[in-house]
């Protein structure tokens, strides 16, 4: 697969629309294996300058689809402009029918115990016929994470939604990819405690105006400590563009 990407304070981040990056997806599904997809805002980003590890997970990763808003920022100070942001619940919608529709199984894990639960159901309510091949919570000790996965490989699911907070969900996938026997798996965040109806999505306007994280930091104030990554993000981004003119 053939891929144009943006490189971004060294993630490569691929220039796809909503439309391409489910084209994407489409072809990942018929390839052996688990591939891994990745929906990185401007904080993931700013950690994997830190993190070796995940710097390489990002690296390796199918998929790497332009979720936060600072990356499209990013993009236009950096004169290449992404297409638009494909939000990571927005993409997991797509999936969601995509699975509905072909009739293969959807595996959710993540979450406060009874979350997961409570998406699933939602979930089928919303895409008809999707098949929920499995749930559990996010809250499992180091030491259960392997069987966990090898029920998640037992399952039959084809496509595996993770959310257990970046990194920690990227690296799950990475650490079992060869046991948990779905062909995608992707971190999907907060988008289960939406789905599950704990937590509002915002509304329309701060979406088409890329200030989604303006509504969540009013609605959980005790987030500026993670807002603070966008502020640090856009400065290197800035100074990574002087660096290279010189």
């Amino acid at each position: 697969m053939e891929r144009n990407k943006l490189n971004i304070l060294g993630v490569a981040v691929d220039k796809v629309d909503r439309k391409g990056a489910m084209a994407a997806y489409k072809e990942l599904l018929t390839r052996e294996g688990c591939d891994l997809i990745v929906t990185p805002n401007s904080e993931i980003v700013v950690r994997a300058g830190e993190d070796e590890e995940l710097a390489r997970i990002l690296k390796e990763a199918a998929l790497v689809i332009p979720d936060g808003i600072g990356l499209v920022y990013a993009s236009r100070i950096l004169k290449d402009p992404l297409t638009e942001r494909v939000t990571g619940v927005d993409f997991l919608s797509d999936i969601l029918a995509d699975a509905a529709k072909e009739g293969y199984g959807v595996y959710i894990l993540g979450s406060k115990p009874g979350t997961a639960d409570a998406a699933a159901e939602a979930m089928k309510k919303a895409y008809p016929g999707l098949i929920i091949s499995g749930t559990h919570h996010g809250y499992f000790k180091p030491e259960e994470e392997r069987a966990l996965a090898e029920e998640i490989g037992r399952s039959g699911a084809r496509f595996l939604c993770v959310a257990l907070g970046a990194p920690k969900q990227e690296k799950f996938v990475e650490a079992y990819k060869d046991i948990l026997n779905v062909r995608c798996a992707m971190g999907v965040g907060g988008s289960l405690d939406v789905w599950a109806g704990n937590v509002k999505r915002a509304p329309e306007f701060y979406q088409k105006h890329g200030l989604e994280w303006l509504y969540r930091l009013l609605q959980e104030p005790s987030r500026i400590g993670r807002m603070m990554a966008l502020p640090v993000f856009m400065l290197r981004v800035i100074f990574s563009k002087k660096e290279k003119k010189q």
